[in-house]
């Protein structure tokens, strides 16, 4: 039995990255997981490679196509999960976006789409989560995923710290208003992460020269890290499968840092 036995669970940007391995961290605690992502058909491919890795388990894998800016689609993913599974217990809000530009060169549209994804679709998924929830009347969690760049803001990517910051908020806020349906929201704030999205954004500062050569970036991001290296998408998942279980329950509206001491707040 894992310390999520049985929970539903939707995961959000899973396609890949700290999503695929927080859903594939929940499978392997025994719960019950749709993959969602924009790229649907990756979230099915990855929702397939998990069906024949746990054995006689299958049945507690599905996977959803979802912008999380669109509402209406929102509401179809969980309204897909809870027709496979029963029900909704957990909603990670964790897709994101990240489109590096130097601060006097950030666009209105770079700022709408970085804010739109990560800030009104955490929104959105904590409003429809929520709903689901209230109406089930058993509680549930709500976990939102933050980042370093919600404790301090950073140059070449403003309107992403904005986001971030804008995840705290919402984190909050949505604590204090749903407590009384016995929802708890939390969220985890990860620092400097090995995954697609690191190596795309490695690109893009290369691309406005914020850095002179392919990895200097994190080089430069890491270099004060306690624990001596970057993370891996596991390095946050023991967190991740805490927030959704059980031992949690006493916690909310709070953010855990996972960044192997990076920035000390």
């Amino acid at each position: 039995m894992g310390r999520v036995s049985d929970r539903v669970c939707i995961v959000t940007g899973a396609a890949q990255g700290i999503g695929r391995a927080i859903g594939e961290a929940l499978l392997d605690e025994g719960a019950m997981v749709c993959f969602a992502d924009l790229n649907g058909g990756k979230a099915a491919e990855v929702a397939d490679a998990n069906r024949s890795r746990i054995n006689g388990r299958s049945g507690a894998v599905t996977s959803a196509q979802v912008d999380v800016t669109e509402r209406e689609q929102v509401r179809a993913m969980i309204a897909h999960t809870v027709e496979v599974f029963g029900r909704l217990d957990v909603k990670f809000n964790n897709a994101g976006v990240n489109k590096p530009m130097n601060f006097m060169d950030v666009t209105e549209d770079n700022w709408n789409f970085i804010m739109g994804v990560n800030g009104l679709g955490c929104m959105i998924g904590m409003q429809e989560a929520a709903r689901q929830m209230i109406a089930q009347g058993h509680g549930g969690k709500i976990v939102n995923t933050a980042s370093i760049a919600s404790r301090q803001g950073f140059d070449n990517v403003a309107p992403y710290c904005a986001s971030k910051f804008a995840v705290v908020a919402l984190t909050q806020s949505g604590a204090r208003d749903l407590a009384k349906h016995d929802i708890t929201v939390t969220g985890f704030a990860p620092g400097v992460v090995a995954t697609e999205m690191w190596e795309q954004v490695d690109q893009d500062l290369l691309a406005i020269g914020a850095s002179e050569r392919p990895g200097q970036a994190m080089e430069e991001f890491s270099a004060d890290i306690l624990r001596g290296r970057v993370a891996t998408p596991q390095d946050i998942t023991g967190t991740t499968t805490f927030l959704a279980s059980r031992d949690s329950d006493y916690m909310t509206g709070q953010i855990v840092m996972i960044d192997g001491g990076m920035t000390l707040v």
